[in-house]
């Protein structure tokens, strides 16, 4: 009993600085002088580096992989890692957090798919339901019919995360076989670091973001703290802290039960926004955010079953 009540702890903890970090993210973003894929760099370039020097002390056994594992880690990093950062940093500079949550989250239904008609699994019926609450919400939240509400782009990058957030677990569980957690996180930031390094060369990093002073935005906008405390506050807080949470939380729960609390990130993310952003929905646009965490639910409980088969 105590351990159940342990793991639900962490992993609300988890949940929770997960949902917090998209705040910051954002009041860090609102800042021309860095990008999203500046963010995801430092982001994944300082988790690596703390991870790594830690289990490269205590269990570095642990981070050898065979030749087999090698091109799953390399695309777990590009697109589980990379990927899923960079485009939900450009979806909630462009969108509200819960909402661009929210649609990240629909990746249990992608899944879903790519075991229907890739894999040609058998998938319970509950997967249209599913789809279709999901989608249902959507629209709801979208609005399309006034035009679409949403920027564009924001939208666009959202579903894009959604499928590389699909593509993390699919390729998470698929080396979760032989690899711990940690030795697939740590490869994954270190892959997803060194692409970065090539791409957006380091020399020419923004590094004034560091010294500036950031506005905090909504309620606390008379406030400002130096850049280099809210980047460290994501690789520390952000990252490397809810990735501990869930982790041990996972050890100590069943994946339906942290599934359900996976879920609560898009609802905490929500009422932060709210309370520091003043990010606020209307009616038709809450009643869409609550079909579509049913849809994700229902989903995300028949991939269990079809996984387990």
């Amino acid at each position: 009993m105590f351990n159940k009540l342990r793991g639900e702890i962490y992993l609300f903890l988890g949940a929770f600085l997960f949902a917090f970090n998209g705040i910051i993210s954002k009041i860090v973003l609102i800042d021309d002088e860095l990008s999203a894929w500046r963010l995801t760099q430092i982001r994944t370039g300082g988790a690596f580096l703390l991870l790594f020097a830690v289990y490269f002390v205590f269990r570095r056994h642990e981070l050898k992989p065979t030749r087999a594992e090698l091109p799953w880690l390399l695309a777990f990093g590009a697109v589980g890692v990379t990927f899923v950062q960079a485009f939900y940093f450009i979806a909630i500079e462009r969108m509200y957090v819960g909402v661009a949550l929210l649609i990240e989250f629909t990746a249990p239904i992608w899944i879903l798919l790519f075991l229907r008609f890739v894999l040609k699994k058998h998938v319970p019926n509950s997967l249209w339901y599913a789809i279709l609450l999901s989608f249902s919400g959507l629209l709801m939240i979208t609005q399309i019919w006034n035009g679409l509400t949403l920027d564009q782009i924001g939208l666009i990058a959202a579903f894009i995360d959604a499928l590389a957030l699909a593509g993390y677990f699919l390729i998470g569980d698929r080396l979760g076989k032989t690899m711990s957690s940690a030795a697939i996180s740590i490869w994954g930031f270190g892959v997803s670091s060194a692409l970065l390094f090539f791409v957006l060369p380091v020399w020419n990093y923004p590094t004034e973001v560091f010294t500036k002073d950031l506005e905090m935005l909504g309620r606390f906008s008379d406030y400002t703290l130096p850049g280099w405390v809210l980047i460290l506050w994501i690789v520390v807080m952000g990252t490397i802290a809810p990735y501990l949470f869930v982790v041990s939380g996972l050890k100590l729960m069943s994946a339906s039960t942290a599934s359900i609390f996976g879920m609560i990130e898009p609802v905490l993310a929500g009422m932060f926004a709210w309370w520091w952003l003043s990010e606020s929905l209307n009616g038709v646009q809450l009643i869409g955010c609550v079909v579509v965490i049913l849809g994700i639910f229902i989903a995300d409980r028949a991939r269990q079953k079809t996984e387990s088969h």
